[in-house]
């Protein structure tokens, strides 16, 4: 089985694992999402920070809506958390994400531990 967006993946893997080998764990979330937000721009890559997503529900647009912490290339959601373990919320929440951004990739990224850890998630 081949895995999507492989390539691209691995590059934010590979910015992620830079942040972390530097910042370690137990920051807040906010902070690595500040690292990130400095490395997409020092390595040219297209990034959306807080991308918005509208929820349809039976002809309208729901109040609610949700943000996607990132949106790298134009393809990747990328979840940032810091937290003791990546969750069956967080897997749900990127499902989410990725039915009401059609895109097909997301990626799960947790900081909060001594090991950088990360789930890829596919639609």
């Amino acid at each position: 089985m081949e895995l999507i967006l492989k390539e691209e993946a691995y590059r934010i893997i590979g910015v992620c694992m830079e942040i972390h080998r530097h910042l370690g764990a137990g920051f807040l979330e906010i902070v690595y999402k500040d690292a990130l937000e400095y490395e997409f721009r020092c390595r040219g890559m297209v990034y959306e920070r807080e991308k918005e997503y509208f929820v349809h529900y039976k002809g309208i647009v729901l109040p609610h809506r949700f943000y996607a912490d990132f949106v790298v290339e134009g393809e990747i959601i990328l979840e940032v958390k810091g937290k003791s373990g990546i969750a069956d919320e967080h897997i749900a929440q990127a499902i989410n994400y990725l039915r009401v951004s059609g895109n097909k990739l997301a990626l799960v990224v947790n900081f909060g531990e001594e090991k950088l850890t990360y789930k890829r998630v596919v639609l």
